[in-house]
């Protein structure tokens, strides 16, 4: 297999990550949230897929709204390890029993406007480094949870979460080889992530706009 992309996409599952509770969302379900008519999962969803050999949600309330997708649904396990971490722990788990992935790529399904380069360019950078995880960067901010992670650190992971307590994305990571990878802001950041009404508005005049220039 000659192309390095297609080689990427089938050695990468896609996590999406839709465990947390929508707190600033006035009480909407945030990943089910319409965003010009299709639920804001729908976004992330399309993005990674096409970059990925298969997709899996992680999820830890009512797994039964995101059904109709047809995706392996992962709980935190354990459940009390709320936060992030857990979601990653879920999807290096699940990679390694059940599918031939070597990384797992995890986005927050609230990502709507992710690159869809993600994949090849994280991985193009674990490549040229020999990093154990690399997670994305715009306008020099760090995004810890778009991250591309080595298949091989599940049980790491596991022992950092039950046996350490550790919650926080980075007090893993800075114990790791760990890169981050830039990618530039053009008329919106391509990890503008919707957490209130506010943002799904102008996520909505995101996409319209993307549409008409389009036309």
């Amino acid at each position: 297999m000659n192309d390095p992309e297609a080689t990427d996409a089938e050695a990468t599952l896609g996590l999406l990550l839709a465990g947390g509770r929508s707190t600033r969302m006035r009480g909407e379900d945030k990943a089910l949230a319409k965003l010009c008519g299709q639920p804001l999962i729908a976004y992330a969803w399309d993005r990674l897929a096409a970059q990925c050999a298969g997709i899996a949600v992680s999820v830890n309330h009512d797994p039964g709204r995101f059904a109709i997708f047809g995706a392996p649904l992962l709980p935190d396990d354990p459940p009390e390890a709320a936060g992030p971490l857990a979601g990653v722990l879920a999807g290096l788990e699940h990679a390694r029993a059940h599918t031939e992935a070597t990384h797992v790529v995890s986005l927050p399904v609230d990502t709507p406007f992710a690159p869809r380069d993600l994949v090849s360019k994280l991985q193009a950078a674990r490549r040229a480094t020999g990093a154990e995880i690399v997670t994305a960067r715009s306008a020099r901010r760090a995004h810890h949870v778009v991250a591309l992670w080595s298949v091989e650190l599940a049980a790491e992971l596991r022992a950092a979460l039950v046996g350490r307590g550790v919650r926080r994305v980075e007090s893993f990571t800075s114990g790791r080889k760990t890169i981050q990878v830039d990618w530039p802001v053009g008329d919106y950041d391509p990890f503008f992530n919707v957490n209130t009404p506010e943002d799904l508005a102008r996520a909505e005049a995101i996409v319209i706009a993307s549409v008409a220039l389009s036309r």
